[in-house]
């Protein structure tokens, strides 16, 4: 196979050159595009199909809602396929309260392979959101509870009753503090901190607290990190940013007024003290230090949790050790294929591409496991049968800020080389922005990683579950080489290299 891989790579792409793996006929380039528009329609088809389903399914769960809620409809998260059974919430693009049309946008999720958009499924009212940005979604769970727009027979319905209670119960609150501050009459400067929340809720009571998304208020990531430092309560800040954001001044101010409140309580206290001797001041000046030691010691860890694509890569790693391992190192030289891709560099311009050598030895690897297919194959769940896969779908590893991700080209055997190089286009973008799709990570036959880009030589690549080979492509270098005659010489070098199941293919094989 890899005496295949590297013929292909060199001798065999400039003896076919632009007649098998790179065609500028608009006849060559027409079947490629109408077979991934047949694909994209399918793709709309069943999801059409499938928010059909979905939408009956929470037609028909909404009578299970009971409570007095029978108008209420629960918002189902839909199965996002490759049997995934949880997702991440990482933002609302809604509020409880809002109105939605069908269609809208209502969340971002991620599960373990990639990042979704859940729309709308009807139009009405949030009543409740069941999850808060971080939390862990189920699938066929209720994500939300809208209130559909015809549920509004009744006027004098339940809701406007609550409203109005809520701002005549406003003017309640004020009086509470009130109450507390003549209690603590002993205390003479607490009570200055604390009259500037009512007024901030007064000057703006529709817009601040409706903010809260459950119990926890809306701040930017920063903001929280640095309240969870100063040791502040967000959903106790009253926030001046856009619908109610607590921003970092919001939060300064509000530690600068809380900080200063002990100090001067603990003020009121020492006067009783000097009366029995002055030594008795000397032990309790040390608890006032030691109350505010704690806040800037260092921590010596810090604990996340594992969500989203680390996760996956997690799994994936530890279903690959079950797999017996075996590797295989080589070199491959370029000079050839350096030619080529020079030669091919201008045609790929017109298209608005850079040609790498990537596509190239993608290519190569598909003319290579078409004379090896049992490479192309995976072993059955109950290890009785082997699977010969037809299409050469390969996987291309790209590192990304959500982590390592294995998106794969589909039907390589069937596709031209600037093809290849406009879809590994469209994957590292679609990669980098964390919007590929379950199709575009699913059903890999072969794996490449390309370590040389990060200048990597040579590696011990992992498998992917399902796969029986995977390769690893090094730096290319310029060596010194012997050639036939004995004449030394510049070479261009890459090393390879390879890993495979051992339970189906042997060394010599590979």
């Amino acid at each position: 196979f890899v005496k295949m891989f590297r013929h292909s790579s060199g001798r065999c792409l400039t003896i076919f050159r632009c007649r098998q793996l790179f065609s500028t006929s608009a006849s060559s380039l027409q079947p490629a595009h109408l077979t991934s528009h047949a694909r994209s329609s399918i793709q709309i088809k069943a999801a059409t199909e499938k928010r059909i389903e979905f939408k009956r399914a929470a037609g028909s769960s909404s009578a299970q809602v009971g409570g007095g809620n029978a108008n209420l409809k629960p918002f189902l998260l839909a199965d996002v396929g490759e049997g995934i059974a949880e997702v991440e919430v990482l933002q609302w693009f809604v509020k409880e309260g809002d109105y939605v049309k069908e269609f809208d946008r209502v969340c971002e999720v991620q599960s373990d392979k990639a990042t979704l958009e859940i729309t709308s499924r009807f139009e009405g009212n949030i009543e409740k959101l069941n999850y808060q940005k971080g939390d862990t979604a189920k699938v066929g769970q209720p994500l939300l509870f809208i209130r559909p727009a015809g549920a509004f027979t009744h006027p004098p319905s339940p809701v406007p009753p609550s409203a109005v209670p809520a701002a005549t119960s406003t003017p309640a609150p004020p009086t509470a503090p009130a109450a507390l501050n003549t209690s603590r009459s002993t205390q003479v400067a607490a009570p200055p901190p604390q009259p500037s929340h009512p007024s901030a809720e007064t000057q703006g009571t529709p817009s601040y607290p409706p903010s809260l998304v459950g119990n926890k208020a809306l701040a930017a990531p920063a903001v929280r990190r640095m309240a969870k430092e100063l040791g502040v309560d967000l959903s106790k800040i009253a926030g001046t940013g856009r619908q109610g954001r607590v921003t970092k001044e919001d939060l300064l101010s509000r530690h600068e007024a809380t900080s200063a409140q002990p100090q001067l309580v603990h003020t009121t206290p020492d006067p009783p003290l000097p009366s029995p001797s002055s030594s008795s001041l000397s032990p309790t000046t040390p608890p006032v230090h030691s109350t505010s030691s704690p806040t800037p010691t260092p921590q010596l860890e810090r604990r996340e949790p594992i969500k989203g694509l680390r996760r996956a890569m997690i799994k994936t790693m530890t279903a690959a050790t079950s797999v017996p391992h075996f590797g295989y190192n080589d070199e491959f030289a370029m000079d050839l294929l350096t030619r080529l891709r020079d030669e091919l560099k201008p045609f790929a311009e017109k298209r608005g591409l850079k040609l790498t050598y990537l596509p190239l030895l993608v290519k190569a690897a598909s003319i290579a496991l078409k004379s090896y297919p049992i490479i192309n194959s995976s072993l059955s769940q109950d290890v009785s049968e082997i699977i010969y896969k037809k299409h050469h779908n390969i996987g291309v590893a790209m590192d990304t800020p959500q982590g390592l991700i294995v998106p794969n080209i589909k039907n390589v055997e069937e596709r031209t080389v600037l093809d290849i190089a406009q879809d590994l286009v469209r994957l590292q973008k679609l990669a980098m922005e964390g919007k590929l799709g379950t199709d575009d990570l699913s059903g890999g036959t072969f794996t490449i990683s390309n370590i040389g880009s990060i200048g990597g030589t040579y590696a011990s690549p992992i498998l992917m579950p399902g796969e029986l080979g995977i390769c690893a492509l090094g730096k290319i270098r310029v060596v010194p080489r012997y050639d036939k005659d004995g004449s030394l010489r510049p070479v261009r070098l890459m090393p390879v290299s390879f890993s495979a199941d051992h339970r189906i293919i042997d060394g010599a094989t590979m």
